[in-house]
C-alpha cells in the first residue's frame, strides 16, 4: 500500500540513486516531505533511513536524479543559503575541545553572520531560547566534554534550535535520552511544528513515531514500502512486512494512535518451552 503525500512540498527525492563510495543504498528513490508536517521515518536497522535524511540534507550527493529544496537542485544552493532553510541534527556529533555549551550552542549562529552582520541581540536571544526549551540554561558555562551523554544530546539539539530554520531533519534525536527527556524533546518537536516547521526524524520507536509524527515514511531494503498517515502506516500487516514482528495495533489510551503490542511466543504451550542452555553456558 501506497499512499501519496501532497503535492506541495519544500524537500524531495527525486529518482535518486543514493549511497557510501562504491555501494548503493537506494535506488530510484523519490520522496516528497510534505509541508508543515511532522514527517517520521522508520524501519529496521540499515534500511536506509539515515541515508535518506543524510540525502536531504545534502550531506551525501545522489549518484543520479536529484534533491529539490523549494523546487531547486539542493546542490545549485550556497552552504549558508541551505543552512538558512535546513538545521541538521546528525546521529553523532563531535564538539571541538575544551568549548562551552554556550558557545557551541552559539554556533548555530553561523548561517545568519556575515561580513556586514555580526552578533546581534537577535542571535543572544535565540541563544537563550534554544537552550530554555532543551532545559540547558544551567549548564551553558559547563564544557562539553564534561557531560554525560543525555545532556550533549540536549545541547546539540539546541544548537540545531538556535539556527531557526523552517526545516528540520533530525537522525535519532531521541538517541541517550531516558524516557523522560525523549518524551520533553518530542513535545518540543511537536511544539514546532505546529508553530509551522517542517521536521523530518528518524526514529526507531515505532509507537513514539505514530503518537507524535503526522506522516510516516516506512522502509526496507533501502526502498519506502508505504508512506501515509499513522493510521494508514502502522497496521498489523505492514509492521510484519516491515519489521518481521507479528503484532496486534490497539488505539493509544491517551492520543488514540496506533500502539504496536507484539504477540510473543505463546509460552503457555508445552511445545514452546525456552531453549535448554548446556550447563557449562549457565556457569559463571
Amino acid at each position: 500500500m501506497t499512499v501519496s503525500p501532497p503535492e506541495s512540498t519544500a524537500l524531495q527525492i527525486v529518482d535518486a540513486t543514493i549511497g557510501y563510495d562504491r555501494k548503493t543504498i537506494s535506488e530510484a528513490l523519490s520522496v516528497a516531505i510534505p509541508d508543515e508536517s511532522f514527517t517520521v521515518i522508520v524501519g529496521p536497522n540499515a534500511c536506509g533511513k539515515s541515508t535518506l535524511l543524510r540525502a536531504l540534507s545534502r550531506l551525501i550527493r545522489p549518484t543520479a536524479g536529484e534533491v529539490l529544496l523549494d523546487g531547486k537542485n539542493i546542490a545549485t544552493y550556497k552552504a549558508k543559503a541551505v543552512a538558512r532553510k535546513l538545521g541538521l541534527l546528525p546521529q553523532s556529533s563531535i564538539a571541538p575541545e575544551g568549548i562551552t555549551v554556550a558557545d557551541l550552542i552559539a554556533r548555530g549562529r553561523y548561517p545568519h553572520q556575515g561580513l556586514i552582520r555580526q552578533w546581534t541581540d537577535a542571535d543572544e536571544y535565540a541563544v537563550i531560547q534554544a537552550m530554555n526549551a532543551t532545559g540547558v540554561t544551567e549548564l551553558s558555562t559547563r564544557l562539553v566534554d564534561e557531560l554525560s551523554g543525555g545532556q550533549k544530546q540536549r545541547v546539540w539539539v539546541a544548537m540545531v534550535l538556535a539556527q531557526e530554520t523552517p526545516l528540520l531533519l533530525l537522525d535519532e534525536p531521541t538517541t541517550y535520552l531516558d524516557i523522560a527527556h525523549q518524551i520533553d524533546l518530542l513535545e518540543l518537536f511537536t511544539d514546532l511544528h505546529l508553530a509551522g516547521n517542517t521536521l523530518v526524524a528518524v526514529l526507531h520507536d515505532l509507537n513514539q513515531a505514530a503518537r507524535y509524527g503526522t506522516h510516516l515514511i516506512a522502509m526496507k531494503d533501502g526502498a519506502v514500502v508505504t508512506q501515509g498517515t499513522p493510521e494508514e502506516v502502522v497496521t498489523a500487516e505492514i509492521v510484519e512486512e516491515v519489521f518481521g514482528l507479528a503484532c496486534i495495533v490497539v488505539p493509544d489510551p491517551v492520543t488514540g494512535s496506533p500502539t504496536v503490542v507484539p504477540l510473543g511466543r505463546d509460552r503457555s504451550r508445552p511445545d514452546r518451552e525456552a531453549p535448554r542452555l548446556p550447563l557449562d553456558a549457565r556457569s559463571f
